[in-house]
């Protein structure tokens, strides 16, 4: 599926998320857009567990094992997510996501720090990471930039308009 159809497909179903269509247009899609453009790939695997829930990741920094993040891995192939770190359990899956769709559900996990998108199939040693946080202060932003537009409102409708 392609970014286009990717887009209408969520802008078609926000109600279900809690969205208006209008707002998933106007501020949600141009900045899942605007992070999906830094990335290779129209779709990513993620592993999960049967359930459907995200393996998440806790990550610790080696200099300060006190500060760590939560994260979960996005792959390009799903022959790497099936083996990356060796995993062979039965109970997890890799599932494909349209990567405005997975951006969208990450926005949406507050739990979730980051995901790192393994960018290249068949290197799993680099990765690019995207913070949860960025993408939310740029909704947010939006959101803040659409509400500070003046309204149309009947009033501003011309008598004769039929």
């Amino acid at each position: 599926m392609d970014r286009k159809q990717q887009v209408k497909l969520l802008v078609d179903d926000a109600p279900k998320y809690g969205v208006s269509s209008q707002i998933m247009e106007q501020a949600v899609v141009p900045v899942l857009e605007l992070f999906a453009d830094r990335l290779k790939h129209w779709e990513y695997f993620v592993i999960q567990t049967l359930d459907g829930d995200w393996v998440l990741t806790t990550l610790s920094d080696r200099s300060r094992p006190s500060e760590q993040k939560t994260i979960i891995y996005a792959f390009a192939s799903l022959k790497d997510a099936a083996n990356f770190q060796g995993s062979s359990d039965s109970k997890l899956i890799a599932t494909s996501l349209p990567i405005t769709h997975l951006l969208f559900q990450v926005f949406s996990l507050d739990r979730l720090d980051s995901i790192i998108f393994m960018e290249t199939p068949g290197n799993l040693n680099t990765g690019t990471e995207l913070r949860r946080a960025d993408l939310q202060n740029l909704i947010q932003d939006r959101l803040r930039q659409l509400s500070t537009f003046p309204q149309k409102t009947s009033r501003d409708l011309p008598p004769n308009l039929a």
